[in-house]
């Protein structure tokens, strides 16, 4: 079995090169499950319906969230009826949506986990001890479990996992929009990368425009930011699990194609 992954989708631009990329990497890996963070996919904060039903339509099955989820307030409009639109599972009790998902691919369910990190975010309950009881109801289900973690600290990612190497088929890492070149197998069986990167505007800083960007640390003043323009990149990952659930290969996915 084969997951496809794609890195932080950012704003229209990302959504573009989803379109014109996607339906080639399904083929070429003969991709079973086609997982993405969509928390920028519209406009560089949040998710819509609409963009939602676009990714979809380009063949996303399962979309995570992150720090972004409730940025734009249309996600209230479908998260809760959604099944395939995940939020972080250790935000506060109460919220709508889900942080946990099984997905069939093929003849089997796959359990799709979302959580986000504590180092420099917003007060959320141990991701840790929130993944612990996932994963006990997850491989009562299936032995395929594929964990997001949004988060901002390498050394937070790095740490989760380890901690569930041996319990998750894969754990990646997003959130930091930059591909980090530690894919790797953990002694356990758990396919791992610190960072999946982010699909979008390559002449950017983390998607937004960069003079933006620039201007703002030169002045300090604060500014509106903008999806950035231009060039197109794709970061994804895709792993082969064998049917014990351990992962077999990690493969980082890192291109780019002009603007037209």
């Amino acid at each position: 079995m084969n997951i496809l992954f794609i890195g932080d989708i950012v704003g229209a631009p990302g959504r573009r090169m989803v379109s014109n990329q996607l339906p080639r990497l399904i083929d070429e890996y003969r991709a079973d499950l086609i997982i993405a963070n969509g928390e920028n996919c519209a406009g560089g904060f949040g998710i819509t319906r609409k963009a939602f039903q676009e990714l979809h339509a380009c063949g996303v099955d399962v979309f995570t969230m992150g720090n972004h989820t409730w940025d734009n307030r249309d996600i209230f409009n479908f998260i809760q009826d959604e099944k395939r639109l995940l939020r972080p599972a250790n935000l506060p009790p109460g919220l709508p949506g889900r942080g946990m998902g099984l997905y069939r691919a093929g003849d089997v369910s796959v359990a799709v986990i979302n959580l986000l990190g504590r180092v420099y975010m917003a007060g959320v309950d141990c991701p840790f001890r929130t993944v612990d009881k996932l994963l006990e109801q997850a491989r009562a289900e299936t032995p395929y479990v594929f964990v997001d973690f949004h988060a901002e600290a390498t050394s937070e990612k790095i740490a989760m996992g380890w901690y569930v190497d041996g319990r998750a088929s894969v754990c990646v890492g997003t959130h930091t929009h930059v591909q980090t070149a530690d894919a790797r197998i953990l002694p356990k069986g758990t396919g791992f990368i610190t960072d999946v990167g982010m699909t979008g505007p390559r002449d950017s800083v983390l998607g937004v425009d960069k003079d933006i960007i620039v201007k703002r640390f030169l002045d300090g003043l604060p500014a509106k930011f903008a999806t950035a323009r231009g060039d197109l990149q794709f970061n994804g990952i895709v792993a082969e699990i064998d049917g014990q659930g351990h992962c077999q290969s990690i493969t980082p996915l890192h291109f780019w194609e002009p603007a037209l």
